[in-house]
């Protein structure tokens, strides 16, 4: 048997050479790239969260890249939970490559391991398995989104003299000093891998390193009477550290955190060093389980005692609060605080913004550069895109292909799209730019133990939404289509997608289409959900408006919409 080549560095290629019958083609083979060049631990193909994979294995990853390369412009590839299984003839505007991942029935932790041990399926997290993660770029602007709403809600619209209390520096996590910092804020973060704190600090993630939590708490004070911003890392657990700063009175303004509590078994758990917990995990699944949610319930415990004694609370998308419920503890205990989608972000969701990402093709910063401006040319009056842009291009580092991420709203990315295809047809821009998003967006996510949750309609669990964004989005011309859920006993669905801007004018009736109805599905799932502004935005009368979405008769019969209040 052939011994098959484990890389430990992937990087993206460059330039104008074609490797593939086509620019599409191409830009995806350099989306799956990039995203290995930006990957956690590149050996294993994961990409970030602990176990989120790009492909299935290192066979998967190579059958993949030589089916991009020689895949005909009138061909799809289908590709399932990482694996490539087949090539179909379709036709020209058909996508290039299509994706079921991560769909699992019913499925439990030890079942889904099962699986992926028998080599059935992987996890393709959000955006690894579909290649569309930039780096740290994109979490970094949905946690300063995020950091900004908390602010306009309870401090005025001001971070600075703000404390953050969190943890979590992996991929996700890193995000979250350096998004306080730009908001002028300072942070106290919680890391338990030793090696993980001195790369953060070493690439600008945060700034200093405290010896103990006390002394961690004193910088954070002082940093904050001076209104100083500041990024402070802590060696520890979370779960002990969080128990620890309540017995100390020790009240932060903004509690939060980003373990990996979406997979117990990537959880360190309390009273484990890292190197201890893999062990125990190899040896004894079941017993590790039962200690990480051992931690994860006095987790849920810390953090409600904090609420209650005045810190503003929220989690993050970890899950944290659904294990819980898995592990016993009641949904009302464990859902006392909010989930930040249903508490600060959703409104946004309602004008069609959420985390829109371009990638520039060619590996040139000065395209970056050059999208930036036309971005802040053709949005001068909006707040988010003008309080964005300027900070990203100071202060993000480039990681991988140049990248950008902005929460671009309906009608918005459309134009964007097209005008970004229009420099590319004029050489203004060096090579193709591929658009796509976080599945965390307005339309392409059902999830009720986060994204959805708490629906003012009650339609918290209702999958079709994402279902038919993809099947838009195919009608539509995208170059990519995903299907997929976080393999996580089936709470969510949600979908992927890429649109290439190769500077042709196939690309500009692809983009015209695709860039509306993937958002423009999330603002008709809104609208119907009783949300008034979202039917506003849907009827063209809302702050960002396209004319694109076909309005019926029967759109203005009240019986087609939930109710304008919250359920009782």
């Amino acid at each position: 048997m052939t011994e098959v080549k484990v890389l430990k560095e992937v990087k993206a290629q460059r330039g104008q050479e074609l490797r593939c019958k086509g620019w599409k083609q191409e830009a995806i083979l350099r989306m799956l790239e990039n995203n290995l060049e930006n990957a956690e631990r590149t050996e294993n193909l994961v990409v970030y969260g602990g176990i989120g994979k790009a492909a299935r294995n290192w066979e998967s990853f190579y059958a993949i890249v030589d089916a991009l390369k020689s895949l005909e412009n009138d061909e799809t590839l289908a590709v399932q939970a990482g694996m490539p299984v087949a090539v179909f003839k379709t036709h020209r505007l058909a996508p290039r490559v299509v994706m079921g991942n991560t769909n699992v029935i019913k499925a439990d932790w030890p079942m889904f391991y099962k699986l992926v041990e028998q080599n059935l399926t992987t996890f393709s997290s959000y955006t690894a398995g579909p290649w569309q993660y930039i780096g740290s770029q994109g979490v970094v602007e949905g946690t300063f989104e995020t950091l900004g709403l908390v602010a306009d809600e309870h401090f005025g619209g001001e971070l600075a003299g703000r404390i953050f209390f969190t943890a979590g520096l992996g991929g996700m996590g890193r995000s979250q000093p350096f998004a306080m910092t730009m908001h002028a804020g300072v942070t106290v973060c919680v890391e338990v891998r030793e090696d993980i704190i001195d790369q953060r600090i070493a690439a600008g993630y945060a700034d200093v390193r405290a010896k103990s939590l006390k002394e961690a708490i004193s910088l954070a004070e002082d940093a904050k009477a001076r209104k100083v911003p500041l990024g402070i890392i802590l060696a520890g657990n979370m779960c002990d550290v969080m128990e620890e700063a309540l017995a100390l009175d020790w009240k932060p303004d903004i509690v939060t955190e980003m373990c990996p509590c979406h997979d117990p078994y990537a959880l360190v758990a309390s009273g484990f060093s890292p190197a201890d917990a893999v062990s125990l995990r190899l040896d004894d699944p079941d017993t590790y389980l039962q200690k990480s949610r051992e931690t994860m319930l006095r987790m849920i415990k810390s953090l409600n005692t904090f609420m209650d004694r005045g810190s503003i609370v929220f989690e993050y998308g970890t899950f944290i609060r659904k294990e819980c419920v898995d592990a016993g503890m009641s949904r009302e205990e464990a859902y006392r605080f909010p989930g930040c989608i249903a508490r600060y972000v959703r409104p946004l969701f309602f004008e069609g913004r959420g985390p829109f990402r371009w990638t520039c093709i060619s590996g040139d910063p000065a395209d970056q550069a050059r999208l930036d401006s036309l971005a802040l040319e053709l949005f001068p009056e909006d707040p988010v895109v003008q309080r964005w842009i300027p900070r990203a291009s100071a202060k993000l580092p480039i990681e991988g292909l140049p990248a950008r991420i902005c929460f671009l709203g309906f009608g918005q990315r459309k134009a964007f799209g097209l005008a970004a295809n229009a420099l590319v047809r004029n050489g203004e821009l060096k090579g193709p730019v591929a658009f796509s998003r976080d599945n965390l967006d307005c339309g392409s996510i059902a999830n009720p133990a986060f994204e959805t949750e708490d629906m003012i309609d009650g339609s918290d669990a209702i999958s079709d939404w994402p279902y038919l964004n993809a099947l838009l989005n195919t009608a539509a011309m995208a170059d990519l289509v995903a299907i997929q859920a976080n393999g996580t006993m089936g709470i969510s669905a949600h979908t992927g997608v890429t649109m290439i801007a190769d500077g042709s004018e196939e690309a500009d009736i692809r983009l015209e289409a695709c860039l509306t109805t993937d958002a423009g599905i999330g603002i008709v799932r809104h609208a119907q959900a009783g949300y008034p502004m979202a039917r506003r935005v849907a009827e063209g009368a809302g702050p960002l408006t396209d004319e694109s979405i076909n309005i019926p008769l029967w759109w203005k019969a009240e019986a087609n919409f939930g109710p304008a209040q919250k359920r009782s």
